[in-house]
């Protein structure tokens, strides 16, 4: 079977920007895509959710936050003997301790397009493991930066475009519930495919403008952003496991703990840790591990899923 066509978007997004070819979108045009995907993947969570809350849930949540907590502790030693000055490995490790909702939602689409089933509350984990690996990453590099202005990162943080939009998806469809939602079910069914394949497009215009930072890390950078991810997915398919989790939403967690963000981190980074060089994380998460996980780790954590499973 050939790759999925809206990962075909990021291919060709991806050779455009690098052959330097004019293509681009109107910023707004990939605010709006930004928009639009995560309020569906929020809603359509949300709806789920609100067929299947449960205090088992609560406890599964509780594991997942425990998760974006030992990511970044992981993710720090490791950068920190790859000879990154600790301000940057902190702020690396963060990125990676965070999910990538565009990777979230790309592992959505192929589990959705193979009729392999999954947990629908998967939405809450995206929201849950955004906020803990910025503090820890923050505490992790104390020792450079001691004058945090908490009340504004917190801000930052919690009032964040991606966090409002996956939680205010969240909460309208669990008030609203299936029948009232329905009206607006094509953007999580019929809609999404074709708006993730346009966000795939600029994804790929976006990381070619970053491959350019590889030249002053060499390949210290390189071997970090495609060993974690794996490490990363490890740990979220055993968690998955062990949570019971079916073999798609093993998939689903496996690919959540690989993939490292670039929406929420760097914002509160740049907020909270002005010294670290954004360019740095944005490569490594943005570059190499997301066009990695896209094109080759999503399949592999399925089948490692299913290997779990069997």
């Amino acid at each position: 079977m050939g790759l999925d066509p809206v990962v075909l978007f990021f291919v060709f997004g991806l050779i455009a920007g690098l052959v330097k070819s004019e293509l681009k979108l109107p910023p707004a045009l990939y605010d709006t895509l930004s928009i639009v995907l995560l309020l569906a993947i929020g809603l359509h969570g949300g709806v789920e959710l609100a067929a299947q809350a449960s205090t088992a849930l609560l406890g599964q949540t509780l594991l997942v936050l425990a998760m974006g907590i030992a990511l970044p502790l992981a993710a720090f030693p490791l950068l920190r003997a790859l000879r990154f000055p600790r301000v940057d490995a902190a702020s690396i490790a963060a990125h990676y301790g965070s999910v990538s909702a565009g990777t979230f939602a790309v592992v959505i689409a192929y589990l959705l397009a193979r009729d392999i089933v999954f947990e629908s509350y998967m939405p809450l984990f995206v929201a849950v493991l955004e906020v803990p690996a910025i503090i820890v990453g923050i505490l992790l590099a104390k020792d450079v930066r001691r004058d945090t202005d908490w009340k504004a990162l917190s801000h930052e943080v919690f009032l964040g475009k991606s966090i409002m939009l996956l939680l205010g998806g969240l909460i309208i469809g669990l008030l609203a519930g299936k029948e009232a939602i329905a009206p607006l079910e094509p953007l999580y069914t019929s809609m999404f495919k074709p708006v993730l394949a346009f966000f795939l497009l600029e994804m790929g215009l976006i990381a070619s403008r970053h491959l350019g930072s590889l030249r002053t890390t060499g390949m210290r950078l390189v071997v970090f952003a495609l060993i974690f991810p794996l490490f990363g997915a490890l740990t979220g398919a055993l968690l998955g496991h062990a949570m019971g989790l079916s073999v798609g939403g093993i998939t689903v967690l496996a690919t959540l703990g690989a993939s490292g963000s670039y929406i929420a981190v760097p914002a509160a980074m740049r907020l909270a840790l002005p010294e670290a060089n954004p360019a740095l994380s944005l490569t490594a998460s943005l570059g190499i591990t997301f066009p990695f996980n896209i094109l080759v780790g999503i399949p592999l954590y399925l089948s490692f899923a299913e290997w779990l499973a069997a």
